[in-house]
């Protein structure tokens, strides 16, 4: 049996990309989608390219339905080698305006479907000879290129519950990586956040220069990374991101 992934919110943009290219490379990619329909078509735009995926009902923010694709994979499976954590959700407006419920909302995607996923996943993770989870975050996440106005030119005050969620999913990789280490059954893990950069999606109505085959290269690249490849880290393509 080849490797097995999951990728979160894999029916389009960066997350069908990625499925794309770990499946080039003989990775069985569990394709997870929010609408089983939208799963359903994007494995079969796949498979007119040759590549099979099977696409699995997958909304992060229900806890007990996260719980069941983990009994269903260790039914089928056994084991889970790859986790990619890419299921997002943004909310524009100025910081000023942004209120309660969409900062709950934002974080419910992108922090706390993280926490779920990883939960529910890590029995099956431990399971496999080299497991890898990749956390998608932003390079608006930095709090230092943030500050210094060098995240994404003019907008930083239009994404306050974004940035502050893929901030806080940085934190997520941060504190887990320490946490596999100190225990001797998960230390074998690797966990990384990356920034694809920013890359042309319906979040940001396609205005990004970067395509999601190119966004797409650093999120593979950790969820395959080699024994001797950093865990805890923040990395774009070309490199560490500062914090």
């Amino acid at each position: 049996m080849g490797a097995l992934a999951l990728v979160t919110g894999a029916n389009k943009g960066l997350g069908l990309e990625t499925a794309r290219q770990l499946a080039r490379r003989g990775v069985h990619v569990l394709l997870g989608a929010r609408v089983p329909s939208r799963g359903e078509a994007a494995a079969e735009a796949l498979a007119t390219e040759g590549l099979a995926v099977t696409p699995v009902p997958l909304d992060v923010t229900d806890i007990a339905g996260v719980a069941a694709l983990a009994k269903r994979i260790e039914r089928e499976h056994g084991r889970l080698d790859i986790l990619v954590n890419n299921a997002g959700t943004i909310s524009g407006g100025l910081a000023l305006d942004t209120t309660v419920a969409e900062m709950h909302r934002t974080f419910q995607v992108n922090v706390y479907g993280a926490v779920a996923t990883i939960r529910a996943l890590l029995p099956l993770l431990c399971r496999s000879p080299a497991p890898r989870i990749v956390n998608v975050s932003s390079t608006t996440a930095s709090l230092s290129l943030t500050s210094a106005g060098r995240d994404l030119p003019g907008d930083a005050d239009r994404r306050l519950a974004y940035s502050s969620a893929k901030a806080a999913l940085n934190m997520l990789t941060v504190q887990y990586a320490m946490a596999f280490a100190r225990h001797p059954n998960l230390a074998k893990i690797k966990i990384n956040s990356v920034t694809p950069g920013y890359t042309a999606t319906s979040m940001n109505n396609f205005r990004a220069d970067r395509t999601v085959a190119e966004g797409a290269r650093v999120i593979v690249t950790a969820a395959m990374l080699p024994e001797d490849g950093p865990t805890g880290a923040f990395l774009a393509e070309g490199g560490p991101v500062p914090w």
